[in-house]
């Protein structure tokens, strides 16, 4: 680390944006400096607080030369909370952010030139579209969310991203701290039923009441206890009802969720009898539409409650497998034969032994659906390397007002 100039207080113009919410300008001696919630054309004063080899980070003090388009922040808690990034940014302009963002990813990390990365897709709702939100529970046993600038506790009064059920209740929840209580999961299943969830690390579950209609979970070390109501939601997605667990993952923006399978269907080309792979395949959401198309459909997934409700939400189709374990330790056992492969991997991309083995199977198409630009950029430049042709890309906006981007790929041999 180079800390010479670690804890400076400097001037600087903000010259451009970059994956993560940063804007980008330098400092005297040239080296980049990254500056979160910040735009690009504003001089700003800036504390460095990290300084390396290649590249600083600095903490905003202040904006001395705002951009036009820097607009008043809803929430109170901007810039201390660390969940928001382009709160200062017109909806309409955090996606133009996005685009540019999300293209530039594909050309510096995945060395494609002229990436064709469609229109990125807006979420219809840029506030109040989450349909699960995790608070962190503070030492005082209220609940908040990591900091902007640390791993604290930031303790919340208000939150604008949560559907307005999740809204209507989380306020209301009293935690005694002796309980230690890590997190606190609520999601609002699309029939409007809440679904409350407290995740430990030991296995004594807080006494709890309610005087209202309540699914609580207590996610403990050894297993779950159902302390109230139902032990799952569920959600809907295009008529189709989806079990989810309190410990599965599903796309938070429903909305969104719909439009990512409507755009599946539409550029998956499955022919008749074809074998089709869900990688990371998760409580079954692109299953559930892929499987009347196909011949045989197999799932691989490593979460154990996430199995537990995609054989729930795929019971109707005999044709369906199910394989419980790590995609890059199953994949090269599998005796079949895919003609599609849909992955949906981790924030970390695909492993190695994942790409050898896909381009090994050599199915006429694969589908990737992720929520990185930058390990997507890294995963398709070795997918092309092995004889794949980079068709299509659509980024869609999941979660406004912050620098996360989902997106689908199509990739043909």
């Amino acid at each position: 680390m180079d800390s010479s100039t670690t804890g400076q207080v400097i001037e600087v113009k903000i010259t451009g944006s970059v994956y993560g919410g940063d804007g980008i300008g330098r400092l005297p001696d040239g080296k980049s400096l990254f500056v979160p919630y910040t735009l690009p054309g504003e001089v700003v004063q800036v504390k460095v607080v990290d300084s390396r080899k290649n590249f600083a980070k600095g903490q905003l003090l202040q904006v001395l030369s705002p951009s036009p388009e820097r607009i008043q922040p809803r929430c109170s808690h901007f810039t201390a909370c660390g969940g928001c990034h382009y709160q200062h940014l017109e909806y309409d302009r955090q996606l133009i952010f996005k685009q540019q963002v999300f293209t530039e990813q594909l050309k510096r990390i995945g060395k494609f030139d002229a990436p064709p990365v469609r229109p990125i897709c807006p979420s219809p709702a840029p506030w109040n579209y989450r349909n699960t939100v995790q608070f962190h529970v503070s030492d005082q046993g209220k609940l908040g969310f990591r900091g902007a600038h640390s791993a604290e506790v930031i303790e919340i009064s208000e939150c604008h991203l949560p559907e307005p059920s999740i809204n209507d209740l989380w306020p209301q929840l009293e935690i005694d701290p002796q309980y230690a209580i890590q997190r606190t999961v609520v999601r609002q299943g699309s029939d409007g039923d809440l679904l409350l969830g407290f995740e430990c690390d030991h296995d004594e579950p807080p006494d709890f009441s309610v005087d209202f209609p309540l699914s609580v979970v207590f996610m403990g070390a050894s297993g779950d206890l159902l302390l109230s109501g139902e032990p799952s939601s569920r959600i809907q997605v295009k008529g189709v009802d989806f079990l989810v667990s309190a410990r599965s993952f599903f796309q938070v923006n429903t909305a969104q969720a719909e439009a990512m399978v409507d755009f599946v269907l539409e550029h998956a080309r499955i022919p008749s009898g074809a074998c089709v792979l869900d990688l990371y395949c998760g409580v079954g959401l692109f299953s559930r539409f892929l499987a009347p198309l196909s011949g045989s459909l197999i799932g691989i997934e490593l979460s154990e409650s996430a199995c537990n409700d995609y054989a729930s939400n795929l019971e109707d189709f005999d044709h369906v497998s199910l394989y419980v374990g790590a995609v890059e330790e199953i994949l090269p056992a599998l005796q079949e034969k895919p003609d599609v492969v849909l992955l949906d991997p981790p924030r970390s991309g695909l492993d190695q032994a994942v790409i050898d083995q896909l381009i090994k199977l050599a199915p006429d198409q694969i589908v990737y659906v992720s929520c990185d630009p930058s390990t997507l950029a890294r995963d398709l430049r070795l997918l092309t390397a092995g004889g794949y042709t980079l068709d299509m890309v659509q980024p869609f906006d999941l979660f406004p007002q912050t620098f996360h981007i989902e997106s689908i790929s199509i990739l043909s041999r």
